[in-house]
Parts: C-alpha cells; structure tokens; sequence
C-alpha cells in the first residue's frame, strides 16, 4: 500500500486522509504548518460593522471563512447589506455554506486571478478580502488595476508546525508520495527537513510530489524539489484523482 505524506494543518487534514484511505492509500500525518487566528482583530471588526460600503467579500481559503464566522457571524446575520460573496475553490464555497451563505461567484479555476472576471465592473467599489497575514498580493494588485479599491484584512497567522514524530519517523524511512497543499507547506517542509538532518532535494525513497495547484508547483520549483505533478483540479479531491491515476499506469 502507497504511503502518502500529509502536509497541510492537522484539523484540515482528516478529511483528505479518509479520501486517501478510500482510495486504497496509507495517509500519513506529517503537519508542516499550524493556523493561529488573529486575536483583538480590531481592523475587522471596523469593516464588518460597515459591511454596507463594500460590494463585494471574497474569501480564498476555508480558514478565512471558519475563523471570520467562527467570531464575527452575527455581522453578516445583521447587516441589510446587498454585499456579494465569492470564494475560491468549492471546499472555500462549501464552507461558507455551512453559514448559510451561498457564494455568488466561484470561478472555474482555483486560483485568485481566476476571480476577477466574475466581480464585473469594479471601478470605484470596494472589495473585502479577510486572508492570511502573508497572502500573495496578486488578487489585490489586479482588484486595483481594475479600478476597485481592494481592502487585505489579516484574519490569521500561517505559523511553522513542530514534526510530529511518526510523520517525521516516516519521512527518514521513505515515503511514496509527499502532497503539498500550499506555499507555506512547501517551504516549511524543506526547512523541517533540514533541521532534522535530510537533503529535501534527495529524500529517502525518492518520492512523488503531488501539488493542489500551479502557484504550489511554482513555489515547490523555486525550492528546488523536483519529481512535481500538479492536481488539473486544484482540490485534495484532484489530488487524489492524481493518484488513482497513476497507480493505473
């Protein structure tokens, strides 16, 4: 049974580990990165109580979505605000389901450039944008050159994860296939390499590299690791289909 490696946060990585396990897969947890909300966030709370100037919400991530709710539901349930929403991704969409909330627009492909064309005309309207403290400025850039007035709130914090020592027993013994679900999983996974004594260009078993998606295969190239396939459906779920795929062959 293939042995793949699980790099995205602990409580995001059950439900992939159990697409993996019915896929025929052994998942192996190996959490490069953790999650912190940001505490006191005053800056959200200000946009959120004047949810009404904006036109448009859009999450990129399901943390986005989980924490913002999580801590400030009663905004949305408040306001009369005509906003609309749009998401990144189905697992971003269904979660904001989960709140009531169906997205107005989500874009065929999972990437945040992808998002633009849906928002239309956004010249003198402000867009919301509740992300990671280090997010790629692509989204915002293109908002603005489009005429719209983007407005970043930091909602959470991508901070480096301790190995977990089974995963990290199991990387030193050798792996088949190593999933990276982001940038941040990329590089925190080189430098947990590092640090333990391997070469992350030359791991034991030479594994696979499966990316969720091109802006992740970019990172993981910048790096310097190689063996990369790409999900063509930027989701675990693509992933996975990757895998089945490839056990065919």
């Amino acid at each position: 049974m293939k042995r793949i490696l699980i790099t995205r946060p602990r409580p995001q990585a059950n439900t992939f580990a159990e697409e993996l396990r019915l896929a025929g897969f052994e998942p192996v947890f190996f959490p490069a990165i953790k999650i912190q909300p940001i505490e006191s966030n005053v800056p959200l709370e200000r946009a959120l109580s004047k949810l009404e100037c904006y036109d448009w919400v859009v999450f990129t991530s399901v943390n986005a979505v989980e924490i913002v709710f999580e801590n400030h539901s009663s905004a949305f349930r408040q306001t009369r605000s005509a906003v609309k929403f749009a998401t990144i991704g189905p697992k971003t969409a269904e979660a904001l389901q989960v709140w009531g909330i169906t997205p107005d627009f989500v874009p065929n492909e999972y990437i945040a450039e992808s998002i633009l064309p849906g928002l239309g005309d956004l010249r003198g309207k402000w867009v919301l944008l509740p992300r990671a403290e280090i997010a790629r400025k692509a989204l915002p850039e293109a908002i603005y050159k489009a005429g719209g007035i983007p407005h970043e709130i930091a909602v959470y914090k991508t901070l480096p994860a301790q190995p977990d020592p089974e995963g990290l027993a199991a990387l030193k013994l050798g792996v088949d296939v190593i999933t990276l679900t982001s940038s941040s999983t990329v590089r925190n996974l080189v430098r947990i390499a590092r640090e333990h004594g391997l070469d992350p260009l030359a791991l034991p078993g030479n594994p696979l590299f499966i990316c969720i998606g091109p802006i992740t295969e970019q990172t993981a190239r910048e790096e310097g690791l190689a063996n990369l396939v790409t999900a063509k459906e930027y989701t675990t779920q693509g992933m996975v289909e990757v895998l089945k795929k490839l056990e065919i062959s």
